[in-house]
């Protein structure tokens, strides 16, 4: 079956968040939410989140799912506003639990932090299905980039997150806690022995040199006829050479502190202290 998707670009994190539709009904799941933050003066806001909800509602769509492609750490998600005001299940893959147990002691959380991914509704592993209607969605566990990253593939098109970008920018960084080069060429190729005509839908564009738009669609044939990191008959041993010295040079992305204490949460805030006040720590020298 072929999905209706629906593209939200958020130029401020240049992150794609996805309206997925079953075209024989109106279920639907929303893939990768962003909720905004501006870190200068600790506000959050929800614009991006809310264009979202005027989209789903005007349409008369029901949210089913909203799923997370792995912990992200340059944007906050919008899941439980969205679970709030549309309903739906809030699932991620199953190795949550290990981010959680990597970023709660950076975080000195303390042991009223559960660490067993039970904040989200539900944890998939490789080789689930679950059904936006009459839409079957494959889960594929794609690490790497962070040992929780997941591909959704429904029907002819496949949400790849952070593991595959277009492929004149290549794939994500493989140098936080818990990822690995080696794990991603693996996990690249998982995606890559989908039928080459499957739409793969990135989550994140940055405007590769050379190019004056953004875009995020793409398919398996393009990636592996072009994609500069791991197309074309590049080797295993090249691309890790290459990802792991390019990882070297790159800075940490500007929201990671607090989105990874919340997107560890699923989507939910730590809890205020005692005046009230909720509160994102910053480790120092710490990632």
């Amino acid at each position: 079956m072929k999905p209706e998707v629906t593209s939200f670009f958020d130029e401020a994190t240049n992150t794609i968040t996805y309206v997925v539709r079953d075209p024989a009904g109106s279920s639907c799941a929303i893939i990768d939410s962003v909720l905004d933050f501006d870190y200068a003066s600790g506000r959050t806001d929800t614009s991006s989140a809310d264009a979202v909800i005027a989209f789903v509602q005007d349409k008369g769509y029901r949210v089913e799912w909203l799923l997370e492609t792995h912990v992200h750490a340059d944007h906050l998600s919008a899941a439980p506003y969205l679970q709030e005001k549309l309903g739906g299940k809030i699932g991620i893959g199953h190795n949550i639990t290990i981010v959680q147990d990597t970023f709660g002691k950076v975080f000195n959380e303390g042991t009223e932090f559960q660490r067993d991914g039970s904040q989200f509704d539900q944890l998939f592993s490789d080789g689930d299905s679950i059904h936006i209607g009459q839409l079957r969605v494959d889960v594929l566990h794609t690490p790497g980039h962070t040992p929780a990253c997941l591909t959704y593939v429904i029907g002819d098109a496949a949400f790849v997150g952070d593991t595959l970008f277009m492929p004149d920018f290549g794939t994500a960084r493989c140098d936080f806690p818990g990822g690995s080069a080696e794990t991603m060429w693996e996990s690249v190729q998982k995606i890559l022995a989908l039928p080459e005509e499957t739409r793969i839908f990135v989550g994140h564009d940055y405007k590769a040199e050379g190019r004056d738009h953004y875009a995020w669609e793409t398919t398996v044939g393009a990636q592996k006829a072009a994609n500069v990191h791991v197309g074309s008959g590049k080797s295993r041993e090249d691309f890790i050479a290459m990802r792991t010295t390019r990882d070297a040079k790159l800075g940490m992305p500007k929201l990671i502190v607090p989105s990874l204490q919340v997107n560890m949460r699923a989507g939910q805030m730590p809890e205020p202290e005692d005046n009230g006040t909720v509160y994102l720590k910053v480790p120092v020298n710490k990632l």
